[in-house]
């Protein structure tokens, strides 16, 4: 399907590696302009170097609310234009109930949520002008739980509740928001995780046979490709939605 979003410019945060850079390489193939925003130089090079420099990154620090405003302002410098935001980085960090303290939960939604609403803030005017579009990727960690990340679950339901207040908030501007909700999708910070376990093989064995629809983890091109859906004109009346792209992990019978 021609999604028609060539030479449209799309933000994406955390877009050099994992979910992100799945999205930043669908977008690439759609003809679309993707910008990485990401913390390492290095890793949104080599990203960019991957869609053959067909896009273009700004190397920030989102925890940094001035880095979250001078990231769009980069953007328009370089285009003078936003056609839609992916607000995608973050990390499950592990700031518990029992291990955490204040600090680490107030940087922990720094981390993974605070800056989803400051990039969106900031990206609001170029969007009003476009009619953009606003896709968040979230967690089902908020409707499931998981233990010892309550900083990542309430970050999560955060991320859930500004999609549908924003949906209602830019309704007068045409401005459709969404989000995609991911489940178990082997990352390389996913794999990372893995690896720290005594017996990696047998725990992601235990996770992919939970995971109803063929027993196997979700990609991040699968992912992506709904986020791509969703920032076109395609998905032209969906707005306020809270999209589960897990292979029917967070909502179907675990007996399965």
């Amino acid at each position: 399907m021609n999604l028609d979003l060539k030479d449209k410019v799309f933000v994406v945060s955390g877009g050099a590696k994992g979910i992100g850079a799945g999205i930043v390489k669908v977008l690439a193939s759609e003809g679309a302009i993707p910008v990485i925003i990401g913390r390492n130089q290095a890793d949104n090079e080599s990203m960019l170097h991957e869609i053959s420099g067909n896009g273009f990154f700004v190397t920030a620090e989102l925890n940094n609310p001035d880095e979250c405003r001078w990231a769009v302002e980069a953007v328009m410098h370089q285009y003078g234009r936003i056609d839609g935001l992916v607000n995608n980085a973050g990390v499950n960090d592990g700031v518990g109930l029992e291990s955490g303290n204040y600090e680490t939960f107030m940087s922990s939604l720094h981390k993974n949520l605070v800056h989803y609403y400051l990039m969106a803030h900031f990206a609001l005017p170029a969007l009003i002008k476009s009619k953009g579009v606003i896709v968040n990727i979230g967690s089902k960690v908020a409707e499931t739980g998981q233990g010892n990340t309550s900083a990542y679950a309430a970050a999560n339901g955060g991320r859930n509740a500004l999609t549908r207040e924003w949906a209602v908030e830019l309704l007068k501007y045409g401005i459709r928001v969404n989000a995609v909700i991911v489940a178990e999708s082997y990352t390389p910070l996913y794999e990372k995780w893995i690896q720290s376990l005594p017996n990696p093989g047998e725990k992601l064995k235990s996770i992919t046979d939970k995971i109803p629809l063929g027993k196997r983890m979700t990609t991040p091109e699968e992912i992506a490709n709904m986020v791509a859906f969703l920032l076109s004109e395609r998905s032209s009346h969906t707005t306020g939605q809270l999209i589960h792209v897990d292979g029917g992990y967070t909502h179907l019978d675990r007996a399965l």
